[in-house]
């Protein structure tokens, strides 16, 4: 255990309590042996007479006070070295006490009345004072250690909820980089299959994915704004649009205000994934993703919804089997606890909504030049399909 280290504002503010300190402990004695010759002896002398030899016991105790509290930093009764302490301090509290009686003894000869003589002062301190300064030295070693004690135990409370939250956003990063390769190996399937029927439209597939892939390795932010997350989205979309022609359209439906509430980076994605791929991706026939978001009573609400896919079994299934779902759901209870909510439900007579609740929390707003924006340009509705 090493010394603290302190400011000289609060080194000032030791000292007066320290002083503060002692000059309450000479009242208090001087009171208590006012006191005590009142009732035992039925004599007092002059008040001031109290005073001058509580001041002349303590103001001995206080000079000395600060080597006491030096060697118990010096040599904290702590393992491994408890017992060996311990001695070591029963020792210097005898050397502390024979210390502080020989200075009140020889400053007494110069504050007494009359002249007094060395041995009978001597004899009055060991054996009436003596053990003030023993109990002294023991009630500031253990101060010390309490102190110590009290700061090492919110040190490690700090220090155990960094490692926590560094636990959490090691974590959370973990579930952001397996969305990568996953969409990744999907999308690079679609663009070999695609390249067979039409060239143009690979290439322009390639070069939106070439630019969300720009986007996640540039940002490693676990929330950003939800126009961040619509932008990002788009340029997934457009990649679809490209693979399914005019069998898929998509429309966001979000309000302007709503645009720099914060989401989890990458939330959508899998979200919008999941409805493709259980839709026109299983299914004969057109389809439209729709996007819509609402603010309710403290919560950021996002739905995502097609109408040409099916939901077997509970809601809970999806998250057992997919990637990209069950992700999005741990991220949610990582970032939010139980604020975050993410449910799958089927629609009737045919589709599916995944509904997202994050807590309402707004980010700064970024500029547009530094976020690479993509064209939603903050307009109400926007409707997506392939040129």
């Amino acid at each position: 255990m090493c010394a603290d280290r302190v400011h000289p504002p609060e080194i000032f503010m030791r000292a007066l309590a320290y002083v503060a300190l002692w000059m309450i402990a000479c009242g208090v004695f001087a009171l208590l042996w006012y006191i005590f010759d009142v009732y035992l002896h039925r004599h007092v002398w002059a008040p001031t007479d109290y005073i001058r030899w509580a001041a002349v016991e303590w103001s001995t105790l206080f000079a000395l006070g600060p080597l006491a509290y030096w060697l118990s930093a010096l040599k904290p009764i702590e393992s491994p070295h408890r017992l060996r302490n311990f001695c070591f301090h029963l020792v210097m509290s005898v050397g502390f006490t024979v210390l502080a009686v020989m200075a009140a003894t020889f400053l007494s000869l110069f504050v007494e009345p009359g002249e007094p003589e060395i041995r009978p002062q001597l004899d009055e301190f060991v054996s009436k004072h003596g053990e003030a300064g023993f109990l002294a030295y023991w009630v500031l070693v253990l101060t010390r250690q309490a102190v110590w004690l009290h700061r090492e135990k919110v040190r490690r409370e700090l220090q155990a909820s960094h490692l926590q939250t560094q636990l959490a956003q090691s974590h959370l990063q973990l579930l952001k980089m397996q969305l990568h390769p996953h969409f990744l190996f999907n999308a690079l399937h679609t663009a070999a299959t695609l390249s067979r029927e039409d060239a143009t439209a690979t290439e322009d597939m390639l070069l939106r994915l070439a630019e969300l892939l720009r986007t996640y390795l540039d940002d490693d932010r676990q929330e950003i704004t939800l126009q961040e997350e619509l932008d990002l989205i788009e340029l997934y979309l457009g990649i679809q649009c490209v693979r399914f022609k005019d069998r898929l359209t998509a429309r966001v439906d979000v309000a302007p205000e709503l645009m720099q509430y914060a989401v989890p980076s990458l939330i959508l994605q899998p979200i919008v994934e999941n409805a493709i791929g259980h839709g026109i991706g299983k299914h004969i026939g057109d389809d439209c993703v729709e996007i819509s978001c609402s603010s309710v009573t403290g919560y950021l609400c996002i739905d995502v919804r097609n109408r040409n896919s099916t939901v077997a079994g509970t809601s809970k299934d999806p998250f057992r089997r997919g990637i990209g779902l069950s992700n999005s759901r741990l991220r949610l209870a990582e970032l939010y606890g139980s604020e975050g909510r993410i449910l799958l439900e089927a629609l009737s007579p045919r589709g599916a909504v995944c509904s997202i609740r994050v807590p309402l929390k707004h980010l700064a707003a970024i500029p547009a030049a530094e976020r690479r924006r993509v064209g939603w340009g903050g307009n109400r509705a926007v409707d997506l399909a392939l040129p």
